[in-house]
């Protein structure tokens, strides 16, 4: 029977083995040392180091290091107590950058498993991009399937023909059919978002505006006139369109045919959509 690791015994545990289990994977290795890409910033010089000799890590763009508790505590935001948790399963995670080396924008996805989202690269992921984890689980799920042979992860939003919109740190893909995602609650306004990220980040900025209204992502910008049979529905229709052209001309397509619509853009006019300036305002608190 395998012993449970406590934090006595979790401090033995391989840096580089945890790093692996997160999908981390070094750039260089010697016999005494290995180099990684950080996993708290994006780099192309490996400036983390970890020592095998004395298991301890060293990241020297932020001058900061310690053992292996304290690093897999600040890669997942978790307590101690949901590291060693983490350390003491056998599961060894699938990684991102072996996911990217397959997954090409096709149709030919088998969803294979559908929960709520518990993998420590998604947490990650969501983390990233100034999503928490109370926010996602509300929306989104964790959807496992199989491409050419091979099992992924991703997170994901169903839509309304129960197809998925797949995201993680490397691509972002969906699965058939693609469609919309519409979110019925009896409201009499509707808000209009391009995708999954803008409506974790609208969820994020101002959770009482969602629970007040009618949703409708597009997961697509093609879609907007396939939305345009809903719109006369709703006394009030907010759109929170991407500040490129394509996200432009459609609000402007939608608010020359209808009196009911507001573009909410200008609310993130420095930014190209909802979820880049809420990323941006987090940095700047950091």
């Amino acid at each position: 029977m395998k012993r449970k690791i406590n934090c006595e015994t979790a401090r033995n545990f391989s840096i580089v083995k945890a790093l692996e289990k997160l999908g981390h994977f070094p750039k260089k290795t010697t016999e005494k040392e290995a180099w990684f890409l950080s996993p708290f910033r994006s780099e192309t010089q490996a400036s983390f180091k970890v020592s095998k000799t004395k298991n301890r890590w060293y990241d020297h763009g932020e001058g900061v290091g310690g053992n292996v508790i304290d690093l897999t505590c600040k890669i997942l935001k978790c307590s101690i107590k949901e590291t060693l948790s983490f350390l003491n399963s056998d599961i060894l995670f699938f990684s991102f950058q072996q996911q990217q080396n397959f997954i090409k924008k096709e149709t030919g996805i088998k969803i294979v498993k559908v929960q709520k989202i518990t993998h420590p690269a998604l947490i990650q992921y969501l983390n990233f991009r100034s999503i928490s984890y109370s926010i996602a689980k509300i929306y989104c799920i964790e959807i496992w399937y199989v491409f050419k042979d091979k099992q992924f992860f991703a997170i994901g939003l169903k839509n309304n023909k129960g197809g998925w919109e797949l995201r993680n740190k490397f691509f972002k893909n969906s699965s058939s059919p693609k469609c919309y995602t519409y979110i019925q609650n009896k409201n009499k306004q509707l808000i209009i978002l391009e995708g999954m990220f803008d409506l974790l980040s609208l969820a994020t900025l101002d959770d009482n505006l969602l629970k007040t209204s009618d949703i409708l992502v597009l997961n697509s910008i093609s879609f907007i006139k396939d939305i345009e049979k809903h719109i006369s529905k709703y006394t009030l229709v907010y759109l929170y369109l991407d500040n490129d052209t394509a996200g432009q001309n459609a609000s402007q397509y939608i608010m020359n045919k209808y009196k009911n619509v507001i573009d909410k853009s200008s609310s993130y006019e420095n930014y190209k959509d909802l979820n880049d300036m809420l990323c941006h305002e987090n940095r700047k608190e950091d």
